[in-house]
């Protein structure tokens, strides 16, 4: 890092280990320029701040690029390395534009003039300067357009009132590929290819119209000039995984990659071979797949997660790995480490168990983990459910966990129906009564928890933050003497009232969710709202919510607070200035210290 980057090297001798995790040094993988591959940007968090920082691979230099009050994660370089692009909006509201700097430093200008702040819907660079933006307003919807570097103003190429997203721009900057939902069944993308004047080269879509529960993907052009092969993503056999579509002769080619779970890929730089994402019962692996010969060949990784993978242009693949029990790490095939944080190393963490528990929906996968040094239970024990909602937990490295078995608690995460990872039937079972079969799944592991002896039926805290709060919150009301404390971050609390308020990219979303609006759909709202069920809280319960958050607003929070309030029920609230979480290390910390003295002030002895 460079010199002016403030590094906390040795912690004090008083420090918590559970703190320790939180403020060592950590980075991310880093993206490397496509034309000058010594070029790379990463995220770090050392400055106590998430930031955007630049190196040079040839001289070994770093530099912090971006430095705001909130953070900066959003970002990405020009295929030539000259400039780094970012998004900057307001405090973590997600609402702002694109700035670019250059690379080797100097001050920011604007990267897109004449395009006003929007949320954003997916980037594409150009080798000659071109780009092409995409972006969501509540008046607009979705709207692409291409940006040239002539100054002339930006061309609207795609419009509508769905949501939509840019997928990729071939290498010759002559097609763009868009993900559209056009068909109104969010979840389920269809796919566009078009020219810069927006005339339609290629169509494809699964859903036909809608009707079927199929999704496609934009994973990425081949990575040559000229080469019209498009590689996507397809759930035809019941799970995601890659096929290559050829957008000029519309031939299909589904590549036979018998691998169990949901397989994802991206090119190898010389578009003769696929690195291959591989994950199966919340671990991961990565496999190189021959274009030539159709085979596999295992990428060396250790158990556990690799939450990103690259391929280098000299066939070596830089990855990013952790477990529960070591933490992140930044590795190459090539041998050793790539990129190392600055300062201490964080202490490890407890492994996971694997848990199987028949659920009303099918079997369910849960992940345990049983605090060392504190006797062999029954313990006080987390549910830390996660949010997306499509996403899942992993075999993977995490802060708030092993705080949580620091102090003694057991802890245990579900991947519920609508996570990712167990096929499409899985998560798609996601709309069949919105929050209510996700409990139902928690319900089932909460009793194997119990039932097994690791877990103390009187002393069970329901914790999540985003949809995890959504699903902490109407826990806490549909199963109100389950639960002795409840931990929401950022919630759904008043979905009506969310869904008025929340970005248009999630108002979409949920009309796929409920079949409808509040308005067409009035009984399915109700049903799946927190507030419905807010007096029967029995459990004290802490919210934590952010003042700019457009995902889960404010203002339907306040609705749900002061209904507890009016009857009394024990609850406390943190209004912290950002957004959908928080990139400041110190807030993180405060946070979950909130959450502990919250649970250990309010369960019992």
């Amino acid at each position: 890092m460079t010199s002016d980057t403030h590094v906390t090297s040795v912690p004090s001798p008083e420090m918590p280990d559970w703190e320790k995790r939180f403020r060592a040094p950590r980075v991310g993988l880093p993206e490397w320029a496509e034309d000058a591959p010594d070029r790379s940007l990463f995220v770090s968090n050392a400055t106590g701040t998430y930031e955007l920082y630049a190196w040079d691979r040839a001289t070994g230099a770093q530099r912090q690029a971006t430095d705001r009050p909130n953070g900066t994660t959003d970002g990405t370089l020009s295929p030539d390395g000259e400039w780094i692009w970012w998004f900057s909006d307001t405090d973590g509201d997600e609402f702002g534009t694109w700035v670019r700097q250059p690379f080797a430093g100097g001050p920011d200008e604007p990267a897109t003039p004449g395009l006003a702040p929007s949320y954003p819907a997916g980037l594409a660079i150009g080798r000659d300067g071109t780009a092409v933006v995409g972006r969501s307003t509540d008046e607009d919807g979705t709207t692409i357009h291409v940006v040239r570097p002539d100054g002339s103003a930006p061309a609207v190429i795609y419009r509508h009132r769905e949501s939509a997203g840019v997928g990729d721009l071939s290498r010759d900057g002559t097609l763009i590929a868009i993900e559209h939902t056009e068909h109104g069944d969010a979840m389920h993308s269809a796919l566009r290819v078009v020219t810069l004047d927006g005339t339609t080269v290629a169509e494809l879509d699964d859903s036909k119209g809608g009707t079927e529960e199929l999704g496609l993907g934009v994973l990425g052009f081949a990575p040559v000039a000229g080469d019209t092969r498009l590689l996507v993503g397809h759930q035809r056999r019941g799970r995601w995984e890659p096929m290559v579509w050829d957008v000029a002769t519309g031939a299909e080619e589904e590549l036979a990659i018998e691998l169990p779970g949901d397989v994802g890929a991206e090119w190898y730089p010389d578009g003769s071979a696929l690195l291959v994402h591989h994950g199966f019962e919340a671990r991961s692996e990565l496999w190189r797949y021959d274009l030539t010969a159709r085979g596999l060949v295992r990428v060396d990784t250790p158990p556990g997660s690799v939450s990103g993978a690259t391929a280098r242009p000299d066939g070596t693949v830089e990855y990013q790995w952790s477990s529960a029990a070591e933490p992140s790490a930044i590795r190459s095939t090539a041998g050793g480490v790539v990129l190392d944080p600055p300062g201490f190393r964080p202490p490890g963490s407890v492994a996971v168990e694997d848990v199987w528990v028949q659920g009303p929906g099918g079997r369910i996968h849960a992940l345990a983990q049983r605090p060392v040094g504190h006797g062999d239970g029954p313990f006080p024990t987390i549910f830390e459910v996660h949010g997306g909602p499509t996403w899942h937990d992993s075999d993977a490295f995490a802060a708030t966990p092993a705080a949580w078995l620091d102090h003694g608690f057991a802890v245990v995460r579900v991947n519920y129906r609508g996570s990712t990872g167990y096929g499409r039937e899985w998560t798609d079972a996601l709309k069949h009564r919105v929050g209510l079969i996700e409990l139902e799944d928690i319900a089932a592991v909460r009793e194997w928890a119990v039932g097994s002896g690791l877990a103390d039926p009187q002393r069970l805290v329901l914790s999540g933050g985003s949809w995890g709060g959504y699903l902490t919150l109407l826990g806490l009301g549909t199963q109100p003497d389950a639960w002795a404390v409840g931990l929401a971050a950022v919630p759904v609390a008043d979905y009506v009232t969310a869904y008025h308020d929340e970005m248009e990219a999630l108002k979409s979303l949920d009309r796929t969710l409920f079949g409808g609006t509040p308005e067409e759909v009035p009984e399915r709202f109700e049903a799946s709202s927190p507030l419905t069920y807010v007096d029967a809280v029995k459990a004290p319960v802490h919210i934590a919510a952010g003042v700019n958050d457009p995902r889960c607003p404010i203002r339907q929070i306040d609705n749900y607070v002061e209904r507890l309030a009016a009857r009394g029920a024990v609850h406390e609230v943190y209004r912290y200035d950002a957004g959908h979480g928080s990139l400041v290390v110190e807030e993180r910390i405060k946070q979950v210290r909130m959450d502990l003295e919250f649970a250990l002030k309010h369960l019992p002895a």
